[in-house]
Formats: structure tokens, sequence, C-alpha cells
């Protein structure tokens, strides 16, 4: 089985969440949140804030931790450990657009509206955990 490691961020502003819009393994049109692999001598708070910043074109601060969320999945046929290290973040300002070869769509969407888009479990557990914090 193959593991991999991965860190990705819940961007939160005035009561909405960054979301991306991208195609699955399965060829399926999802929303999410933006993660991404380590890169080679990347920290996973490294790897977050890059992801964030190349799938959606925001640049962030991370306001701390939030979950590490853990599933398993196939690709080309081999099963996939995979665990992914989320941190809530704080939008400081847009450098650019969104990485137009991954990522179909990048849009702000209220919170209370997040849920209704998302297909993943451990996607909802982030949501969950965001609550539980406190909301903010």
């Amino acid at each position: 089985m193959l593991k991999e490691i991965s860190a990705g961020g819940l961007v939160v502003r005035e009561g909405q969440v960054l979301m991306v819009k991208v195609t699955n393994l399965q060829d399926e049109v999802v929303w999410t949140f933006p993660k991404g692999h380590l890169e080679a001598g990347e920290g996973a708070r490294q790897a977050a804030l890059r992801e964030v910043e190349e799938e959606t074109g925001w640049a962030c601060r991370i306001r701390g931790p939030l979950i590490a969320s853990s599933y398993h999945f196939l690709r080309n046929g081999r099963e996939v450990s995979k665990q992914v290290k989320w941190y809530l973040m704080a939008p400081l300002k847009k450098t650019g657009s969104r990485d137009g070869e991954e990522i179909m769509a990048v849009r702000w969407v209220a919170l209370a509206d997040a849920a209704k888009l998302l297909r993943y479990p451990s996607d909802l557990e982030l949501l969950v955990a965001f609550h539980r914090r406190g909301g903010a």
C-alpha cells in the first residue's frame, strides 16, 4: 500500500469558506478544499500555505491547526493510505489566479452552504472540527 501525506487549508473570511472545484480519480466533478502533497524538505505548514496559494491564487496565514484526516482510496488499481494535515487559515491577499490545470473553479461559499457541496466524509469532518473550535 502506498502512503501519502498532504496538507491543506480551510480558508475562512466573513462567514465564507474558500472552495475549489476539481475532477477526482473517478472522473467526477467535486467541490473540496485546497490541499496537496508535501515537497522534498517541506513541512506540513509550508506545504499547506503553498498549495492554497497555488490552487486558489490567495496568499494566507495560518491561524492554527485543525485536524489530521486519514482515508484510503484506489489509484490505478493500487490502494493508497492518505493523511492530510489541515490548518485554519485567513486570507491575506489575492496574488494570482487558480491553477488552470488541476482546478476548474475557485469560489467563496457561505459556511452554512459549504456542507451541501461536499462529497467526501473527510471534508465534512473538517467543517465539524472548525465548528467545534468555535467557528472562529
